[in-house]
């Protein structure tokens, strides 16, 4: 079974960076959507980033601070995320699909990276 593994969350102060990254386990043939999601306690997980073969998306709240893209290497992809704030802190989760759209159903999804935004 094919997984996601994130890494490069971590704890960092307002105004820092981090680039996470996510890679899938094997070759996965003709992943087309790609995206990072973010769930923060007692909050309902929401799109941060998402592109495909066409489109590429930034939630209003990030615009401008962080940059989704895809990594040389197959399968992967990267959030580039600057300026963070304490409102960024979440589990950061990304998810593939070979359709052009994530679904939380049917996509592939990642078990998340913690990311905690704290002076």
């Amino acid at each position: 079974q094919v997984q996601l593994v994130e890494s490069g969350g971590g704890l960092v102060q307002p105004g820092g960076s981090l680039r996470l990254s996510c890679s899938a386990s094997r070759n996965i043939f003709g992943i087309n959507a790609m995206g990072w999601y973010r769930q923060a306690p007692g909050k309902e997980r929401e799109l941060v980033a998402f592109i495909n073969s066409t489109d590429t998306k930034t939630a209003d709240s990030v615009k401008g601070r962080f940059t989704i893209s895809r990594g040389s290497a197959k399968n992967t992809v990267y959030l580039q995320m600057n300026r963070l704030k304490p409102e960024d802190t979440a589990i950061y989760y990304c998810a593939m699909d070979r359709l052009p759209f994530i679904t939380r159903a049917l996509s592939i999804w990642g078990q998340g990276t913690q990311v905690t935004v704290s002076s």
